[in-house]
C-alpha cells in the first residue's frame, strides 16, 4: 500500500504503457528491449511510482480482452520488479486482471471505472493495496460525444464521494483510497478547465488527489493545436499548477522534466 501524507513531497507517477494504441506513446514500449529501456529511464529520472497500463482508454479506444491485457501487463510487472523496487501501480478496470496482478507485490490498482466493474470491488477488498478511483462519464469509445453535467465540479465530487463510501462500506480503509477527477474522460475542454481551476475543492473528499493531464488534448487545444509531441512543456507546467492546488500525485510521461520543475518549486518555496 502507498501512503500519502500532506507534509510529504508530491509523488510522480511515471506512465508505462504496454499498448499499441495509447494516444501519446502507443507501441513505443511493446518489445522487451524498449520496455526495459523505458523502465530504466523512469527510475533514473526520478519516478516515485510506475503505472503499468495494458489497455488504452483514450477517447475512441477499443476494448481488449482479458487475455490480451494480461499478456501485456504481467510480463511488464515482472520486468519492473526485476529492475527496481519502485512501487508499481496497475492501470486496469477488469477484476480478472486485478486478481492476477495482485499475485505480485504491487502497491496500487489505478481504476478508471472506480471499482464499478463486476467483482472489481471484491478483488481489491481482499487485498491490502491502495486504489485510485477515477471519475469518467460514459465509455472510452463514446465518452467525448456531448458530455453533459449539471455542475461538473459538484457532479464529479458527488460521484467520487459515493465511490469512496461504497469502498469503505465494503471494507477498504479510507487511507488506501486516492481520487482522480478524470480529466478528458467524458469532459469537454470547458469541463476540464473548470475542474482544474477548482482542484482544491476535491480536498473535501479527505483522500489524496491524483491529476493526470500529461500530453492530453486539452493542452493542445489551449495552445493552438499543439501535437502530442509538442506538449511536454505544457504538461510540466500543468503538473506544477496541479501540485500548487493540492494534488499529491501527478501522472506523467515526462518524468525528469516534471521532477526538475517540482524540485525548483520546492526550493523557491512557492
Amino acid at each position: 500500500m502507498l501512503t500519502f501524507m500532506p507534509s510529504h513531497k508530491p509523488q510522480i507517477m511515471g506512465i508505462l504503457n504496454v499498448t499499441p494504441d495509447s494516444f501519446s506513446d502507443g507501441g513505443c514500449y511493446v518489445g522487451s528491449d524498449a520496455l526495459k529501456r523505458r523502465i530504466v529511464s523512469l527510475v533514473s529520472e526520478g519516478a516515485d511510482i510506475i503505472d503499468i497500463g495494458g489497455e488504452s482508454t483514450r477517447p475512441g479506444a477499443q476494448a481488449v480482452s482479458v487475455e490480451q491485457e494480461l499478456e501485456r501487463v504481467i510480463p511488464a510487472i515482472e520486468l519492473v520488479q526485476s529492475l527496481t523496487d519502485i512501487p508499481i501501480s496497475v492501470d486496469t478496470y477488469k477484476a480478472q486482471v486485478m486478481a492476477e496482478a495482485l499475485k505480485y507485490p504491487i502497491a496500487m490498482i489505478n481504476d478508471v471505472n472506480a471499482l464499478q466493474s463486476p467483482q472489481a470491488l471484491d478483488v481489491v477488498v481482499r487485498s491490502t493495496v491502495s486504489v485510485c478511483l477515477m471519475h469518467k462519464q460514459g465509455l472510452p469509445k463514446t465518452m467525448q460525444q456531448s458530455p453533459r453535467y449539471s455542475n461538473v465540479v459538484l457532479d464529479v465530487i458527488d460521484f467520487l464521494n459515493q465511490r469512496i463510501q461504497a469502498c469503505v462500506l465494503a471494507g477498504i480503509a479510507k487511507n488506501r483510497i486516492v481520487v482522480d477527477p478524470g480529466f478528458g474522460f467524458g469532459k469537454t475542454l470547458e469541463h476540464n478547465l473548470t475542474l482544474f481551476k477548482r482542484l482544491q475543492d476535491f480536498s473535501s473528499l479527505g483522500c489524496p488527489v491524483l491529476v493526470g493531464v500529461s500530453r492530453k488534448s486539452m493542452l493542445g487545444q489551449l495552445l493552438g493545436g499543439l501535437s502530442v509531441e509538442q506538449r511536454m512543456l505544457p504538461s510540466v507546467v500543468a503538473a506544477v499548477l496541479a501540485v500548487q492546488q493540492g494534488a499529491q500525485i501527478v501522472r506523467v510521461h515526462d518524468v525528469k522534466q516534471t521532477c526538475d520543475a517540482l524540485t525548483l518549486l520546492d526550493a523557491l518555496g512557492l
